[in-house]
């Protein structure tokens, strides 16, 4: 065996792990956003325990997306795409951990609890989930237009056979 497989590259973590928090993360969003007007217990409880495993996942994709960085950088015809994707990534990153901050605050102290609070916590979150999906699409640009961390088969794919 002259190479590790498919699985164990290490530019393949990062697809691997970004999936989750993109999901968890516009839950939460949207969890937050109805517990506004719902007098349910259950979109607040709910929209923090996504918002907790969300901004968990984010960062584990931050740095997934480091360790492919190195190996990407390389092959692409624009790397200006990349810079961008991975600045507007910590962006995203540091807006849901504010929120994600400014939650547990309002969950254990109470002098903070308020409605202004609760629509600055959404606000964050939306602006979270805006440039969540913009990193997305430049992650998709990156994949789809320049080829980013794809393994490119031969003309006849013999490596398959």
């Amino acid at each position: 065996m002259d190479q590790l497989p498919d699985f164990w590259r290490t530019e393949v973590f990062h697809p691997l792990s970004v999936h989750f928090p993109i999901v968890l993360l516009l839950l939460a969003t949207l969890f937050k956003f109805i517990a506004l007007w719902s007098s349910k217990i259950t979109w607040d409880h709910g929209g923090r325990f996504l918002l907790i495993l969300g901004v968990i996942g984010v960062w584990i994709s931050i740095y997934t997306g480091n360790l492919a960085d190195g190996i990407v950088s390389r092959q692409l015809c624009d790397p200006t795409v990349l810079k961008e994707h991975e600045n507007f990534a910590y962006t995203t990153a540091w807006l849901f951990s504010i929120a994600l901050i400014l939650e547990l605050l309002t969950r254990y102290i109470d002098l903070i609890k308020t409605r202004i609070v609760s629509v600055v916590l959404v606000l964050l979150m939306f602006s979270g989930s805006v440039t969540l999906a913009y990193v997305g699409h430049l992650g998709a640009e990156l994949v789809y237009q320049q080829a980013a961390g794809v393994n490119i088969p031969s003309e006849d794919c013999a490596e398959f056979n």
